[in-house]
């Protein structure tokens, strides 16, 4: 998105005195893995001067308000996937449905998103997972489902989870996080990428929302007597969380049906 992209180079001018001139991989990456692989690219030297970590934490807060001073230009440059409200609003809909956000964006820049495209009611931004926390994706997505075990007072079981993004390395972490996986092919990777990559299910894009409900109720409704999901694990518990990207953000809808047995989550361990 090409806020992000301005505020992520305002931001690394301000806290390096350097131009961002290589930008780096951004697609399924966070925002402090993004600034590490710019200081690679093109200021090598302040990489190894042992101060990263202060300047990675100048460097968030600088991003912060670089983005908030780009927030009218979010609805102008940027676009909400089509489908991606109904999406939300159908599978908000289903039995004991929470919806919380895995993203690689630092919390107050996806907070801003989902503002702007009128998505901030239709989730908990307070049990989501965000690209300023020091976890990898994989690891995240733990941090999240314990989260959300302890406001909601429901455990979350690995097997009943499914990730739904739109990058490989979104696919990688389902697989390191131990949660099914749906691709969206809505960013720069083709449908056979995210295929190759070991997608659980690839969908085109999110406009046909009664498929992506269906999606959602097959992982709920799975269990060891039913076939597999597509390379996935499946377990008995009817519990399920989707995960659907609007735009930049990675929106994550969990499915519990109430009165069925919880399942203990994984506790995440940091690095």
């Amino acid at each position: 998105m090409q806020v992000t992209r301005e505020a992520c180079a305002d931001a690394f001018r301000q806290v390096t005195g350097r131009p961002l001139v290589q930008l780096p991989q951004m697609a399924g990456m966070a925002d402090t893995e993004v600034f590490f692989d710019a200081l690679a690219l093109n200021a090598e030297e302040l990489a190894h001067t042992g101060n990263s970590q202060n300047l990675l934490a100048d460097y968030t807060q600088a991003l912060a308000s670089a983005f908030e001073a780009r927030a009218d230009l979010l609805t102008k440059k940027g676009r909400l996937l089509p489908g991606a409200r109904e999406a939300l609003i159908a599978v908000g809909r289903l039995p004991g449905v929470t919806q919380t956000v895995l993203t690689g964006s630092i919390k107050p820049n996806a907070v801003a998103k989902l503002r702007a495209f009128g998505l901030e009611d239709l989730v908990d931004v307070s049990i989501g997972g965000y690209g300023s926390e020091p976890y990898p994706k994989g690891a995240l997505l733990q941090v999240a489902r314990a989260r959300a075990a302890e406001a909601r007072g429901v455990t979350f079981g690995e097997g009943n989870c499914v990730y739904i993004g739109d990058s490989p390395r979104d696919v990688e972490a389902a697989k390191i996080g131990g949660v099914r996986s749906i691709a969206v092919a809505s960013g720069r990777a083709t449908h056979a990428e995210l295929a190759a990559s070991g997608a659980g299910k690839v969908l085109g894009d999110l406009a046909d929302t009664e498929r992506t409900d269906q999606l959602v109720l097959q992982v709920r409704d799975a269990d060891e007597e039913t076939e597999p999901f597509q390379g996935c694990p499946v377990r008995t518990d009817a519990e399920a969380r989707a995960f659907q990207r609007a735009h930049e953000v990675v929106l994550l809808p969990r499915v519990a049906q109430p009165g069925q047995r919880d399942v203990q989550p994984a506790r995440p361990e940091p690095g």
